[in-house]
């Protein structure tokens, strides 16, 4: 008796339903992405670009507070803070550059 009923194909409608489901669904992420409700993944130069800023603010910091607190100690005032500032930035450059220069496990 089903078969006797005229309408339309069940498998052309699944067709259809699943195309629009799979259109609604590009369409809610894009909307997400769109206001910032979703979070990114960062990609590898975003990463990167997050390492050489530590490196660069942690050698500054490190050397001012080393030198800093040497000077302190011995009464130096400037010189190891400047001698340690400049130390600091030597290893900074020096800790980017083998860090850019590596290769990745990938090339």
């Amino acid at each position: 008796m089903v078969a006797d009923v005229p309408g339309q194909d069940p498998a052309d409608e699944d067709a259809r339903i699943a195309s629009l489901e799979e259109r609604i669904g590009r369409a809610e992420r894009a909307e997400k992405v769109r206001q910032g409700d979703t979070v990114q993944k960062a990609d590898d130069g975003s990463r990167l670009g997050n390492r050489v800023l530590a490196e660069l603010i942690g050698g500054l910091a490190g050397g001012a507070v080393v030198g800093w607190t040497l000077d302190y100690f011995l009464q130096t005032s400037p010189w190891l803070l400047l001698a340690f500032l400049g130390l600091g930035i030597v290893v900074a450059f020096r800790n980017i550059i083998r860090l850019t220069t590596t290769k990745r496990p990938d090339q």
